[in-house]
Order: structure tokens, then sequence, then C-alpha cells
């Protein structure tokens, strides 16, 4: 199976650029001061790489992506391409020194996963970021595309989450684990004034509201679900629901239009319509509109929540029709 790699370009939010970039300072200072104080903290190398299962797949992967971008390798013993791919996998781990955690899950033994995440051959590797699931590429890829895949993902995960990796020791005892920063919060007076802008209309202030807590702490759920609701009634300020959408109907090649009403879609109530015209539209670009159209299915994810159960059917949808 030839590989087939998913550019991560059109993930970057440009508009959080800048909250992301302080928070990026933020973090290195903090791993600087745990360095200085004997790496307290770090995890071992051996840690990089993780085997894991269905029953540990919250705590080890979704729990962990809030921390570290994690890249799963879907693989299993009879499967040659696997064998070529995942040795290359688990030592890019150990180089990219905690920018990324490595987990290797047995496609035979889980095959719930398999199927959750809309896996039909393997190798497979996907990454979770903040709990989102993003496929990377499947087949056992060139080592020079598989680190360009790489440094695209730890790219994202740094300017859209804030997420700068772990801090690892040679001599920390293998089996540690990093503790989460703590947040820098409390946000109540923030979120309670974002939430009166948005009863007041005022979309703009909301939006500046969440961004402020994101600023300091870029992984807050609130405010990112609040910032992805506002700035969704932003976009569909001021549109024409009929011309939009006789727009989508007439020119199923636009982007743009499909873009706008999938946003009313959404703003509607209609879910899998918004999720459906999106993959379909997915399926039918290429290059940067398909990055633009991708990005805006992950930005309405957001908007819905990622424990629903129409974005889990909606993210296996969508890695079937990248792949």
């Amino acid at each position: 199976m030839q590989p087939r790699n998913m550019s991560m370009s059109g993930v970057v939010d440009l508009a959080a650029v800048k909250a992301a970039q302080e928070a990026k300072a933020k973090a290195e200072q903090a791993r600087a001061e745990a360095a200085r104080h004997g790496g307290a903290g770090a995890v071992s190398p051996a840690d990089l790489v993780l085997d894991v299962d269905e029953a540990g797949f919250e705590r080890d992967v979704l729990q962990r992506s809030a921390e570290v971008p994690v890249v799963i390798d879907f693989w299993a013993e009879w499967c040659q391409p696997c064998k070529q791919l995942s040795p290359v996998l688990e030592r890019l781990a150990v180089e990219y020194n905690g920018r990324f955690l490595l987990a290797k899950i047995d496609a035979d033994a889980n095959q719930m996963l398999m199927q959750q995440f809309g896996i039909q051959g393997i190798p497979a590797v996907f990454a979770v970021v903040a709990g989102q699931a993003l496929p990377l590429f499947q087949g056992a890829a060139p080592e020079a595309q598989i680190r360009q895949t790489l440094d695209q993902l730890i790219q994202v995960a740094e300017q859209r989450f804030g997420l700068t990796g772990l801090t690892v020791d040679p001599e920390a005892e293998p089996g540690g684990a990093a503790a989460p920063a703590a947040p820098v919060g409390p946000y109540e007076d923030l979120l309670n004034a974002a939430a009166q802008a948005l009863d007041a209309g005022d979309l703009g202030g909301a939006v500046q509201a969440y961004k402020n807590v994101l600023a300091d702490d870029p992984a807050h759920p609130e405010a990112k679900l609040g910032l992805a609701q506002a700035e969704l009634l932003q976009r569909v300020q001021g549109l024409d629901p009929q011309r939009v959408r006789k727009e989508a109907a007439e020119q199923p090649a636009d982007v743009r239009a499909q873009i706008a009403a999938a946003d009313l879609d959404l703003v509607g109530g209609h879910v899998e319509d918004a999720f459906g015209r999106l993959i379909d539209t997915v399926q039918r670009t290429a290059g940067d509109d398909r990055d633009a159209v991708r990005l805006r299915l992950l930005e309405l994810f957001e908007v819905v929540g990622a424990d629903d159960p129409r974005v889990t059917a909606a993210r296996r949808a969508l890695a079937r029709a990248l792949f």
C-alpha cells in the first residue's frame, strides 16, 4: 500500500497565533525552570513510546493529548509494512525528545478502536491533539515524509493549542509522567463577560474575552468552546441564507459557498447536514481548497463538542474521505 500523506497546513487558526506564541513562551519558561530544578516532572525516554489498548485509550491518548501531541501507530504482527514503519516511528519519538508521544495499538486486539477511526488498512497513523483526531498517513511512508508530517503536527500543536511537549530526563525512572501545568485562572470574570457580551449581541466583545482566557490557558475547554461558537455566529451574521443556499446548490465545487452553507446548517441545528456537506466537499477537492474545508470542519467539531456521537461519526467519515 502506498503512503498517502495529509498536509497539516490548514489546521492553524491564524487568529490565535499571537495568544499561542505567548502561551508557548510561558510553557518553555516552565520547562526551563523544571530542568534547572533537576528535571522535576520529567519523563524517561522509555515513556515516549506506549503500548495502548482500548481500556487505556482515554487515559494514555485522550488525556495525554492535552499535554503533548499523541501519534497513534495502528499495526499488527502479520503486517510486513508495519514492521518497516514502527521502528522508524519509535526511533523518531525518542529523537524528537518529548515533542510527541507514540501510542502503538495492535489492530487485531483492538477492533473497536479500528472501527472508531474508520481504518480499513494498516499501517495507519493518526494524531490526537487536545482530544482532536487527525489522520496523518497510511502505509510505510519514507522517513523524510514522516519527519515533514511530524514537524507540521508539532507546529500545529504549538500554534493552535500552545502544546510544547514534555520534559525528558535520561536519568528519570521509567513509568513516570509529566505533571500537567496548573491552570493560570480563575477566569470567572472573563467568562462571565463573554457570556454577557453574547447575550447582548456583542460578538466581537465575546470573541475577545474568550481569547483573553486562551492567551493564558490555551487548552481551557469552556473558552475554546465559547470562542468557536462566537466565531461561528460572527461568520453567519449578515449572511443572506436564501442566497447562500442557492449558491451552494448551484455550485457544488465552490468551496466558499459550501463552507458558508455549512455554517448556516450548524447554526440552524442541522448538524449532520453541515458535517456531510463539508465531508462531501473534501472528497471533491484537493490542495489548499481541501485544507480550507477540513479546517472549517474541525472548527465545527469544536462547536458541537468532541463527545457528541455525531462528531465521532463525522471524524470516521473524514478519515475515509482523506484516505
